[in-house]
């Protein structure tokens, strides 16, 4: 699975972009807007294709999954940590939809012991991160662990054999696109290199 983050920060032409990487054959986008209001995440949500949408999971106002109708939610490590003993309940509400969950985590040891059977994992940083200073790589090796994990932190096309090296069953994607002068054409590269390692 290839996965892209959206940046943090607002783009220009922001749609246009993510309706761009679809077509190029993006297969799961992560919409994370962290300084976003519901508000901000249902216009940016209208200016995707809706065609899209069964792609795209939503990091924040998870309510708006059932309102477009998107591939799922994203749980946060902290928020999955304050659900606590209601996480269960929660993301089985998802899951009976229909909906995808998956959820980030910094630690393998954490991750292997999670007793939610989440559809897939992101674990990072594997490498240091490009659009986060000073975010060190770990390497993290995931061969052990027999849960789908996504490898995230540093990926970029170079990096990518490692990455499934390292045992891990996708890559999630950030400043390797948008830390880029034309995130479309480093997306494709990133794009070509993984179908080449991965299919």
């Amino acid at each position: 699975m290839l996965i892209v983050l959206t940046s943090e920060k607002k783009i220009q032409n922001e749609a246009a972009l993510l309706n761009q990487l679809f077509e190029e054959g993006l297969e799961v986008l992560h919409l994370r807007k962290p300084s976003f209001s519901v508000d901000e995440y249902r216009r940016l949500l209208n200016e995707i294709d809706p065609r899209f949408y069964n792609r795209v999971m939503i990091h924040q106002f998870h309510d708006l999954c059932t309102e477009f109708v998107l591939k799922g939610i994203h749980i946060q490590e902290q928020p999955r940590i304050d659900l606590q003993e209601r996480l269960e309940g929660y993301v089985s509400i998802y899951m009976s939809e229909g909906f995808k969950v998956s959820s980030s985590f910094h630690d393998p040891k954490v991750l292997k012991e999670c007793d939610i059977n989440f559809d897939y994992h992101l674990l990072s940083p594997v490498f240091s991160s490009i659009s986060k200073k000073g975010y060190e790589g770990k390497g993290f090796d995931v061969n052990s662990i027999t849960k789908e994990i996504i490898g995230m932190g540093g990926v970029n096309a170079d990096t990518i054999p490692e990455v499934f090296k390292l045992g891990y069953s996708g890559i999630g994607v950030l400043g390797g696109v948008w830390n880029s002068e034309n995130p479309i054409h480093s997306f494709k590269e990133i794009n070509q290199q993984y179908n080449k390692v991965y299919l």
